[in-house]
């Protein structure tokens, strides 16, 4: 694999050893050729797969018109853009079909923007005195990477050399309704907090928190923020994660999917009495709500507004649930957590780290990436078919064991080495010394061999055979790149030849309902980013 080292880049990022040169669907190819299965997917950018054929053809016919006005000016899209957030997700807020819509780029922006509306509303509607408004927010957010959100977070590694923070949060324990309510006083103007927390390896809240939170805050007329920029559109099985537990939060935030993983498409939706107050002057962003972000925005929010994707995502997340808890049960997972198609797994630290998960996954055709020391964070293409969901965790399955042996054989090698040591020590001669180290390496090589992993003796990790066999058969729907045509190439031929509006790009009533007609002859998925 290429390296990743890079002279001009300063140091913000640690990549696993691996250049990307193309993708397509749920797969990448590297610069050598070699091919990935994505359990990425952009932290969730790309939760409709690489290159979606919908999305590609919507950007390439913006591409020809208008890509940017800035807001001293109106575009074409920009209001059709507005009107698809509210159909589709304005609906499942307060605001309902009187929401608002502010669009900006990242999901960073997003927050700020959500956090300068609810205080000068705090300010405007709810009297509170200038310059004293407080939101409450939770332990293990992940909400961006501005000075202000970091401020924020309890990561050190985020967190620490950026101060002084802005003022104004009071962090509790992410799921503690009782530190919430503690919490609030006449200065609260809002409770901000992911539904799911995704940085913090996908930790799901107690089932009675998020209705809990939506009771609280309407009673003390305290505006309630989801921060859905990973968790919302279409990754918890449901359009937003808060349909879960059937709350409506005031104003949500969103990003990562709405730009397709083509552009950064962010945006706040809700209730027009808060969102209302961002007038003139107060606020805005040069590229936010730009024309060719608005195309790619609306062809996602189509693709979205059939509920397929949520469908497939659903169903696929009870067979990730189901595998991820067998390797519970087997030991070869700590904990695993699963909400959707998402799932945080936890290794237990005798066997590893996160990063040395993925480096062993990544050798055997997985990119996947950790969150914290000992957690991996696996969030594949919504549009993933069953077989390769199972061969990827068919490959997760044989990188613990393979993990598990390497950590056994190092710790008998430390058990003989130690043995030895004390062997040396307490012979009373040269030859007594060489044949007590010898039996006592042998016998805690031999005593470490028998615990190795579970497995059979004899079989190795790796070479499974059924593991073998389900890597061959679901090899077939890829096809090999040097055969592939280029499906950048192949939507720009197809985009040329019409100009369809990007609204129509992908039209969802050619995806079909069900999962064996999801898949075709090929095996390939009606949702994957091939299909028209």
């Amino acid at each position: 694999m290429a390296d990743t080292t890079h002279g001009a880049l300063a140091p913000t990022y640690d990549p696993l050893p691996i250049t990307i040169a193309r993708a397509h669907g749920t797969h990448v190819w590297d610069t050598d050729g070699n091919e990935f299965l994505d359990f990425l997917s952009g932290y969730s950018a790309l939760n409709f797969g690489h290159l979606h054929q919908g999305l590609v053809a919507a950007a390439m016919t913006q591409l020809r018109q208008v890509t940017l006005t800035t807001r001293a000016f109106d575009h074409d899209r920009l209001e059709e853009f507005a009107q698809r957030l509210v159909e589709v997700v304005g609906v499942l807020t307060t605001g309902g079909e009187d929401s608002l819509v502010v669009p900006m780029n990242t999901g960073a922006e997003a927050v700020e923007t959500a956090v300068k509306a609810v205080r000068k509303w705090g300010y405007d509607v709810r009297g509170v005195p200038e310059d004293e408004a407080t939101i409450i927010v939770a332990a293990g957010n992940f909400h961006g990477r501005t000075t202000t959100l970091v401020g924020l977070s309890d990561n050190p590694t985020a967190r620490d050399g950026f101060g002084p923070f802005a003022p104004g949060f009071r962090r509790v324990p992410f799921g503690d309704l009782d530190a919430v309510a503690a919490a609030v006083d006449d200065t609260t103007v809002a409770v901000l907090m992911e539904p799911v927390q995704g940085e913090a390896g996908v930790v799901v809240p107690p089932d009675d928190f998020w209705p809990g939170l939506r009771e609280l805050t309407a009673k003390q007329d305290i505006a309630l923020v989801a921060d859905e920029v990973q968790s919302g559109l279409g990754r918890t099985g449901t359009t937003l994660a808060c349909e879960l537990w059937d709350v409506q939060p005031d104003l949500v935030c969103l990003g990562k999917a709405l730009g397709g993983g083509i552009i950064p498409v962010s945006a706040v939706v809700g209730k027009p009495e808060i969102l209302g107050v961002l007038t003139p002057g107060t606020h805005g962003s040069t590229f936010g709500g730009n024309p060719l972000a608005c195309a790619v925005g609306i062809a996602a929010l189509d693709l979205l507004s059939t509920g397929q994707y949520q469908a497939r995502a659903s169903a696929s997340g009870k067979v990730l649930t189901e595998r991820l808890e067998a390797l519970v049960e087997r030991g070869l997972l700590a904990e695993a957590r699963t909400i959707g198609l998402w799932a945080g797994i936890d290794l237990d630290p005798a066997l590893g780290t996160g990063r040395e998960l993925c480096e062993a996954l990544l050798e055997r055709g997985v990119l996947a990436k950790d969150a914290r020391t000992e957690t991996v964070r696996l969030s594949p293409p919504l549009s993933i078919v069953q077989p390769e969901l199972e061969m990827a965790l068919d490959i997760l399955e044989e990188s613990l064991v393979a993990l598990r042996g390497e950590h056994s054989a190092a710790a008998a090698n430390e058990m003989a080495n130690a043995a030895a040591e004390e062997a040396a020590r307490t012979a009373p001669d040269s030859a007594t010394d060489s044949t007590a180290t010898d039996e006592a390496t042998d016998t805690a090589a031999d005593d470490a061999t028998d615990d190795t992993s579970g497995e059979e003796p004899g079989e190795a990790p790796g070479e499974d055979p059924a593991q073998d066999a389900g890597a061959e058969a679901v090899a077939e729907p890829v096809p090999d790149p040097a055969d592939a045509e280029d499906p950048a190439a192949e939507t720009e031929d197809a985009a040329a030849e019409t100009d369809v509006p990007a609204s129509a790009a992908g039209d969802p009533a050619d995806v079909v309902e069900d999962e064996a007609a999801a898949e075709g002859k090929d095996g390939r998925s009606e949702l994957s980013p091939t299909a028209g």
